[in-house]
């Protein structure tokens, strides 16, 4: 009992001699001054975002061969089904991405993977899955949030039919030798109308509906929105830059 309390004790006296030292330890050598952050205003969008859709246009957008397809009103644009999806005519790496999105009510007869499809594609080869997943089974893997055919949503986040649902993602893009080898993966963070879904989630490659993802080398590469042929729509697109 003698020893334990005469080790306490020596403990306890470590303990107030570390403390008196750290309280001579100027502070200043722990804080640093520069660089100073950049001020960015946040409302309605940042100052340092580029802007993709504001409601008005396609002009930052192309088709397959040729102009955007998809069809402007009200201040959203929406799927031409049939006509193809559509890419940024910018290419990205590392970004912040906002996306707003909107499937219509359900089609009668259809379920699952049938019912109002869509996806974003980060560098066009990376699928955040878009469907309607109120109410609506389907492979956990495939539902709103995932990344698709890889990594379920921690949650399902879904609004109604008819109701605005707003993605924002985080991704970090993968990095490849000069050789081409893969030293990298990317990760992606979402947030589903505000609600974490996947929590800098690692992806396994490029997305592929049949057989196991793979990775390719590539550089910066543009967004994709794909056209499932379903009436989806999209507003309020921006990215910054990382």
């Amino acid at each position: 009992m003698k020893k334990l309390f005469a080790v306490l004790s020596l403990s306890a006296v470590a303990s107030l001699t570390t403390a008196q030292d750290n309280n001579q330890i100027d502070p200043k050598l722990t804080e640093f001054w520069e660089p100073v952050p950049a001020v960015v205003t946040p409302d309605p969008v940042p100052s340092d975002a580029i802007v993709l859709f504001d409601g008005t246009n396609l002009e930052a957008w192309k088709g397959k061969d040729g102009p955007a397809p998809w069809t402007v009103k009200n201040g959203y644009m929406t799927v031409n089904p049939g006509k193809g999806g559509i890419s940024t005519k910018q290419s990205f790496c590392d970004m912040q991405l906002h996306i707003e999105w909107r499937v219509p009510e359900k089609t009668p007869g259809k379920e699952g993977q049938q019912q109002n499809n869509s996806g974003v594609f980060l560098q066009g080869r990376y699928e955040v899955q878009v469907l309607d997943s109120y109410e609506n089974r389907t492979y956990s893997n495939g539902q709103a949030g995932s990344v698709y055919k890889q990594s379920l949503p921690l949650v399902n986040a879904m609004k109604p039919p008819t109701h605005w649902n707003t993605y924002d993602i985080i991704f970090k893009a993968p990095r490849f030798s000069e050789s081409g080898e893969l030293t990298s993966k990317a990760h992606v963070t979402v947030l589903h109308n505000g609600v974490l879904v996947q929590n800098h989630t690692e992806i396994q490659g490029g997305t592929t509906y049949r057989g196991q993802p793979s990775y390719s080398a590539h550089g910066c590469a543009p967004i994709f929105l794909q056209d499932h042929g379903n009436y989806v729509s999209f507003k309020n697109i921006w990215v910054r830059e990382l």
